[in-house]
């Protein structure tokens, strides 16, 4: 490939990252920014996890039948479609919010943001595929996932500071941060229509790629159970609530020194490493369910973030030779939809059951995705 060919791919390549660091901040920040419009409308900050709810449902909901809907048209044109369409959701919510509408329009402009962000996530997913070879993405999603470690550190502390000046202005920048996909991802043409399929035939919910999706459905509630009930183990420690960042801090940390050992390391995991690895996540959980002591409830969640992104970047490499080519964006919607399932999961027993009890479940859940996966790569 001549200089200026390659010099022309990398800038691509560097769009891309940056778009898909960038498309991670609307979620990255929920939770706070949604909090803040809610204590400012309702008195009661609680009142945003309804607006979190209604975004993950209508995600998990819509991710297939909207990917599938744009299936004849350019993956980019259809991803920036639908980045606009999550753009004008989350504006029309910071425009009802500045009203003072009630509540419920708020949590119904939520529910469209959401049930096109899956499958938003899917076709830029399935983008990186035009952009790098085969043999580049290891390190390519590597560093993706890296980046994306450091929006869900990052993008939490400019909602609080942008929020403390106002709430609306917080979503406004933040949307405003989510849309540059739009003019970030590069125009690629009509990609070719690939012909026959791969390993996996073609369905998109093979035995194989369920099993995947299992494993992602069990990092994410493992992830989630530790950020949700962050604040429940700090008063089990006899901490104030806000010493909760002692277990949500290392697991960030963790993270993102996973996503650089990734993209260093720039190539699939042997399957054994990857058993390995899914065992090393069920310890961390192990020993943030036993509560032992701040000090190990620490150290699991360190062992948690350590290999979550060398997980996630595997999972994704797999489901790219699973999936049918013409379906590689409704695959990597499920991926996301997978993992959302894991954090509705961990919410949901939470609810319902005590913390140890949540903690534990989600312990056991991670030990059936391990064996699950030692099961059915024996011998390689």
């Amino acid at each position: 490939m001549p200089p200026a060919d390659q010099a022309a791919q990398r800038r691509r390549l560097l769009r891309w990252f940056a778009a898909s660091a960038s498309f991670a901040v609307p979620q990255a920040a929920g939770p706070i920014a949604f909090s803040l419009l809610a204590l400012g409308l309702t008195g009661d900050a609680g009142q945003g996890a309804a607006i979190i709810l209604a975004m993950t449902l209508a995600q998990v909901l819509g991710a297939i039948p909207v990917a599938r809907l744009g299936r004849r048209v350019p993956a980019v044109l259809y991803l920036k479609l639908l980045v606009g369409l999550r753009s004008a959701a989350l504006l029309a919510i910071a425009a009802l919010a500045a009203a003072e509408a009630p509540f419920a329009w708020l949590v119904a402009a939520a529910g469209l943001a959401g049930s096109v962000n899956g499958a938003a996530h899917g076709y830029l997913r399935a983008v990186l595929n035009q952009l790098a070879p085969a043999a580049r993405l290891p390190r390519a999603l590597g560093i993706s996932a890296t980046l994306n470690e450091l929006t869900f550190v990052l993008a939490p502390v400019a909602a609080s500071g942008l929020g403390s000046i106002s709430p609306v202005f917080a979503l406004l920048a933040l949307t405003a941060l989510g849309a540059a996909p739009i003019l970030l991802v590069p125009h690629l043409g009509r990609a070719p229509q690939p012909a026959g399929t791969v390993a996996g035939g073609g369905g998109v919910l093979s035995r194989a790629i369920l099993l995947w999706l299992l494993c992602s459905t069990a990092g994410g509630a493992t992830v989630a159970a530790l950020e949700i009930g962050a604040v429940a183990l700090a008063l089990r420690f006899g901490h104030a609530p806000e010493l909760a960042f002692l277990f949500t801090v290392p697991l960030c940390l963790a993270s993102v020194a996973g996503g650089v050992w990734a993209s260093w390391r720039a190539r699939m995991a042997r399957p054994r490493v990857v058993v390995g690895q899914l065992c090393v996540m069920t310890l961390g959980a192990a020993l943030v369910a036993l509560q032992l002591s701040v000090a190990a409830t620490m150290a699991g969640a360190v062992v948690v973030g350590l290999v979550l992104a060398p997980l996630g970047t595997h999972y994704s490499l797999v489901l790219d030779g699973l999936a049918p080519p013409h379906r590689r964006a409704e695959v990597f919607s499920l991926l996301r939809t997978a993992n959302s399932l894991g954090v509705i999961l961990a919410s949901a027993l939470l609810t319902a059951v005590s913390l140890s009890a949540m903690l534990a479940a989600v312990a056991a859940l991670m030990l059936t995705a391990a064996i699950a996966v030692g099961l059915a790569t024996r011998g390689r």
